[in-house]
Parts: structure tokens; C-alpha cells; sequence
């Protein structure tokens, strides 16, 4: 249970920072406003924001009940993480946060946010290869390895983490 509170605790934190206070500075900074009706737009945003949301909340409670651990790069899961959307691609929760941030950018027509989830998902990529892969080598070792190996790291395999990755 404890694990549970942590993960959460950490998770709003991140989304509270990066995925809200950030990108509505960004908005207000800019001048963008919520548009005055809901259009085809607003629909389609509303769609892949809640999208990547679900993704991303899925990948929480996966972390926490699976893995026993949190998001959280100083409180990592203690199992390697390799079932519900780890099982698709090994970076569901990037891929559900740049989506949410997608999803807000049509929302709200928005370039400037755009441009900001653009740099959200080369920052993340950029963690992802010089940080969080070579800790996860020196923490799981092969398994990790054969993981890497089933499951590519942005682009969901067809083969649902068995065999190869291409």
C-alpha cells in the first residue's frame, strides 16, 4: 500500500509540474485562451489527451503493483517491469505524457505547445538512452538485455514482447 501512496505522490508531482503548471505558463506566456466553442479540433485533442493519460496512469499502477517501485528515477520499481504496457513498448509513460501534451496542443490550437511536447519527447528520449537504459543495464543486467531485445523503446511491436524487436 505504501508503494502505492508513493507512486501516486510522485506521479501527481511530475504531471502536476510538467505536464500542467508548465504548459499552462507556456499558454499564458503566449496569449492562448480556451477556444470559445468545441469543434472537430477540441474533440480530437480531448480523444488523445485522455488517451495518453490512461497510458500514463496504467503505467503507474503497473509500476507500483508489478514493479513495486515508482516513476520516480530515485525511487525506481524493484522488479523489472515488463507486463501490462511494458509488454507493447518499453516507454509507455513518455509515450502517454507526449500524447497528453498532443492532445492539449489540439485542444487548444496551439504551436507553442506543440513546440513544447516536441521538446518534452527529445528530453525524454535523451534521458531515456544516456540515464534511465544504462541504470536499468547495471540493475537488471541480462534480463534487461533480453527485454530490450523483445520490446523496441518507442514504437510498439506487433509481436506483444515475444520474440525479437526489430
Amino acid at each position: 500500500m505504501f508503494v502505492f501512496v508513493r507512486a501516486v505522490t510522485y506521479a501527481s508531482l511530475f504531471i502536476g509540474l510538467v505536464l500542467i503548471y508548465l504548459p499552462a505558463s507556456l499558454m499564458s506566456w503566449s496569449g492562448i485562451a480556451r477556444p470559445a466553442a468545441m469543434g472537430v479540433q477540441q474533440v480530437a485533442g480531448l480523444v488523445v489527451g485522455s488517451a495518453g493519460a490512461a497510458v500514463a496512469l496504467w503505467c503507474i499502477f503497473t509500476f507500483a503493483l508489478v514493479g513495486k517501485g515508482t516513476p520516480a528515477p530515485f525511487d525506481p520499481p524493484r522488479r523489472l517491469v515488463v507486463r501490462g504496457p511494458y509488454r507493447f513498448v518499453r516507454n509507455p509513460m513518455y509515450i502517454g505524457a507526449g500524447l497528453a501534451l498532443a492532445g492539449a496542443a489540439l485542444f487548444y490550437e496551439s504551436w507553442p505547445l506543440l513546440g513544447y511536447t516536441g521538446i518534452f519527447l527529445l528530453a525524454t528520449h535523451l534521458f531515456v538512452v544516456i540515464c534511465e537504459e544504462p541504470a536499468l543495464q547495471r540493475t537488471f543486467g541480462q534480463e534487461y538485455e533480453a527485454y530490450c531485445r523483445r520490446v523496441r523503446r518507442w514504437r510498439p511491436s506487433t509481436q506483444t514482447g515475444h520474440g525479437p524487436a526489430a
